[in-house]
């Protein structure tokens, strides 16, 4: 019998099997985003065929139910100060630190090869929109809602709650617009495909930039599909017992 079924909604079934999102990137399926929609919905919209993706699915399930150990981390087990700190210091850190990075190097190419490929311009824009997007989105999570969640952890006092809570409708529009950027730029690029005349600064920039694309959109995932329900879960809890 089969794990998974087309009805099931996208981003819970990334939730309890992590590693689906192999499958989900490779047919394109928004799992972060767009995790709130069933699974046969993204596939009637962008006419894929539900038997195989359900069959490439389900097998990958299977394989990693007899090999445990090369699963993914389930984040549903985490405490939340766990994934406070996976988002803070994996996923921010790593934007921080690489974004600058990418930035220079697509710089580069573009002065280099923008002549012969005028795609470079659209990705430089495109990146420079995103790279700007996601600094101020980054310093709001961590000068408003991180720190509520943490007060809230030591405190437990609804109002720090509240705050956490406040802003994650906005927060997942800000994620919205990073991920279509970076659909986007997917784009743009071809799916990264290397031209003939590519250098190896080349070569390495798309890598950089899909390497990005993997983090962003796990960073997004746990957040929309974890932590942010977990925290509402919280609030309702709270009235629940208040009733």
């Amino acid at each position: 019998m089969n794990k998974f079924n087309s009805s099931q909604n996208i981003g819970e079934i990334v939730v309890e099997f992590p590693k689906a999102a192999d499958v989900f990137k490779a047919y394109k399926i928004d799992f972060c985003c767009g995790g709130n929609r069933s699974l046969i919905t993204a596939i009637k919209e962008q006419e894929l065929d539900e038997t195989e993706v359900l069959d490439r699915l389900n097998k990958l399930y299977k394989n990693i139910a007899e090999n445990p150990g090369a699963n993914d981390k389930d984040w549903r087990e985490a405490s939340t100060e766990e994934i406070v700190e996976q988002i803070l210091y994996k996923h921010h850190a790593y934007l921080w630190a690489e974004m600058p990075k990418i930035g220079r190097l697509v710089i580069t190419i573009l002065k280099v090869h923008g002549a012969n490929h005028p795609e470079l311009s659209k990705a430089h824009r495109l990146f420079n929109t995103v790279k700007t997007e996601l600094e101020s989105h980054l310093v709001k999570e961590e000068t408003i809602q991180y720190p509520a969640i943490r007060e809230y952890l030591d405190s437990n006092d609804e109002a720090d709650l509240d705050k956490a809570i406040k802003i994650i409708d906005e927060l997942k529009e800000e994620h919205a617009g990073a991920g279509n950027i970076m659909k986007e730029l997917r784009i743009v690029t071809d799916d990264y495909k290397i031209p003939a005349d590519a250098c190896m600064t080349f070569e390495s920039t798309y890598a950089k930039l899909q390497e990005m694309e993997d983090d962003l959109f796990q960073h997004i995932h746990i957040e929309n599909n974890v932590l942010f329900p977990r925290l509402l879960g919280l609030k309702n809890a709270k009235r629940s017992n208040v009733g």
